[in-house]
């Protein structure tokens, strides 16, 4: 469950922490402690609640995946919910969740779900000292940033396979395969959307309302994070607009096709109407008919069977049927 407990003090990875000693280093001036979970189990967040004084309404909403993105104040901590995804095969969108408990001198990231950890993103703020002083606002600022870039990462995926797509798709032949991946493909892109929104949402809350969490240096970077996810949110419903369209297209094409082959079926079938009728009054069993006992009638009735049927194919064919 415990992925990784340290202590920062003036910016500077310290140490390892126990559970059980948080509370006695989350009294020291200039320090926080950075805790990152994966799927914890009810005990050990109730020894959560006690060490770091959570709300247990926070810490049961941590309990349970599957919940929507969102930023609520409890006390003097703040409880957020954020989608996180990654491309797995270079087909489908995996989701998970990250539950962030955030504090003036603590960070805990619940993660469910998704199989990327965070472990690089620690790395990579522990190298930063001077930002790192700020407090917990710049690790949570770290990891936010990753998420939204996954978010950019999967659009730009999925802008390329969007483009083998349509090219796929302006045909005159139906394809069901074809079709049924472009529905997928947009739900997938309406959940990114979904998972992108929120952090528009959840930025600008910490940038104005936690102030003694998020210091005035760090705000421009949340606003970037805000613009990314932005982008995110608009390259999505763009290229569910663009498979939306391309489906109309493709329908619409296949249907034109088919149009042309019933104008066809129905042209001919009206000039093979012609010698049907003729040929089948021929067949009736009466003695007196025109031209039956000429020398001359059937080679008569024959031409006169082509020539109706060639007008009718000449009219036909200039009015575009065949």
């Amino acid at each position: 469950m415990v992925i990784n407990c340290v202590v920062y003090r003036h910016g500077k990875r310290e140490e390892h922490v126990e559970v059980d000693q948080i509370s006695e280093v989350l009294k020291e001036e200039k320090s926080f402690v950075w805790l990152g979970l994966y799927q914890p189990d009810p005990a050990f967040m109730q020894t959560l609640q006690e060490e770091f004084s959570l709300h247990e309404l926070a810490i049961e909403d941590a309990l349970v995946a599957h919940q929507r993105p969102k930023i609520e104040q409890y006390g003097e901590s703040v409880f957020i919910v954020v989608k996180t995804a990654h491309m797995e095969d270079r087909q489908r969108i995996s989701f998970g969740e990250t539950h962030f408990f955030l504090g003036k001198n603590f960070l805990i990231t619940v993660r469910h779900g998704s199989v990327e950890g965070y472990k690089a993103i620690r790395a990579k703020a522990e190298k930063n000292h001077a930002m790192l002083c700020q407090g917990p606002g710049y690790a949570l600022y770290c990891i936010l940033d990753f998420i939204v870039d996954n978010y950019s990462k999967i659009t730009e995926s999925l802008s390329e396979r969007i483009a083998d797509l349509e090219d796929g798709m302006f045909t005159t032949r139906f394809d069901s395969v074809t079709l049924e991946n472009v529905y997928h493909l947009r739900r997938q892109l309406l959940s990114l959307r979904n998972a992108a929104m929120p952090v528009t949402e959840i930025c600008p809350q910490l940038v104005r309302f936690h102030e003694d969490i998020i210091p005035k240096n760090l705000r421009a970077y949340l606003r970037d994070v805000q613009d990314h996810a932005h982008h995110v949110m608009i390259d999505a419903e763009d290229m569910r607009e663009t498979l939306a369209s391309a489906m109309q297209v493709n329908l619409a094409l296949v249907s034109v096709q088919q149009s042309e082959v019933n104008k066809k079926l129905a042209g001919w079938g009206a000039i093979l109407i012609v010698p049907t009728i003729i040929f089948s009054m021929y067949g009736m069993n009466f003695s007196d008919m025109p031209e039956l006992h000429s020398h001359f009638g059937y080679p008569a009735a024959l031409a006169v069977t082509l020539v109706i049927c060639f007008v009718m194919w000449w009219r036909l064919k200039k009015a575009g049927w065949l």
